[in-house]
């Protein structure tokens, strides 16, 4: 693996422990699928204790260090100056459904700025990291966003409001209209590696709106790292807004265009 930081090496330390205990949690998921019960609350038991983990972990790493994360929310820190953005499961519908398609998440913002990101495929075992001005990596290879300047040629993924959230009827004529401008949308139900996926260009962009900051703060260095671009659809900060796309330089401004119609 490429020289990391101290910093990111203690990250990817506590997202591998982490993600060692999701892969076996996974395992069992398959078994309840057929249970009158279903898996939902041994998903959410797994979902706590993975944050648990990553929690224990990098405190003791890095005491002092604020946290916002997923289940605890935000845990002030004796350090003002750091903060861990964690989501340690991301995709947790896939999860649920024994689809091997989600990741945990971890970002780190100081002096709120976001200068790392790591983002663990734990069905595929892809780790994706970056750390400001280190570049973005896919385990051992080095990540470039892809070069593509068309719509028409581009691949974009999204995701859309599920049941209980609002912006449905936004979000549909937000895709409709990336549709036809695009060769292809993908829904794959982890903004994580929706923009990890762009930092390695699988993805040609990415937008989605109403997420929250652990769903997208690690994506979004490591698309920054990669070359590309990541803007608030409609023009300010999106970690207050939740609304977010990513591209490279020539495709952000022609996905944002075609999202806001």
């Amino acid at each position: 693996m490429p020289q990391t930081s101290a910093l990111l090496t203690v990250m990817i330390a506590a997202v591998r422990k982490t993600g060692r205990a999701l892969a076996r949690d996974f395992g069992e998921v398959e078994n309840l699928q057929v249970s009158r019960k279903g898996p939902a609350d041994f998903v959410t038991a797994a979902d706590l204790k993975a944050e648990k983990t990553l929690f224990e972990e990098l405190s003791r790493a890095r005491a002092g260090y604020g946290f916002l994360m997923e289940e605890r929310g935000e845990v002030q820190g004796t350090d003002k100056t750091h903060r861990f953005i964690i989501d340690p499961l991301d995709g947790t519908l896939n999860f649920m459904h024994g689809l091997p398609h989600f990741a945990i998440s971890v970002a780190l913002e100081r002096e709120g700025e976001l200068v790392a990101g790591v983002v663990y495929d734990v069905g595929k075992d892809e780790l994706f990291w970056a750390e400001k001005g280190a570049g973005a990596y896919l385990n051992e290879r080095r990540l470039r966003v892809a070069a593509r300047t068309t719509l028409t040629d581009a691949v974009i993924a999204t995701g859309l409001p599920f049941k209980g959230k609002e912006g449905h009827d936004l979000a549909l004529a937000e895709l409709g209209r990336v549709m036809d401008a695009t060769a292809g949308v993908r829904r794959f139900g982890s903004a994580a590696l929706d923009l990890a996926y762009v930092a390695a260009g699988r993805f040609d962009g990415f937008w989605e709106r109403g997420l929250k900051p652990w769903d997208f703060a690690a994506g979004a260095v490591l698309v920054r790292e990669a070359g590309g671009f990541a803007r608030e659809v409609d023009g300010g900060d999106f970690m207050k807004s939740g609304a977010i796309l990513a591209a490279n330089e020539r495709l952000i401004r022609l996905l944002q265009d075609a999202v806001r119609g």
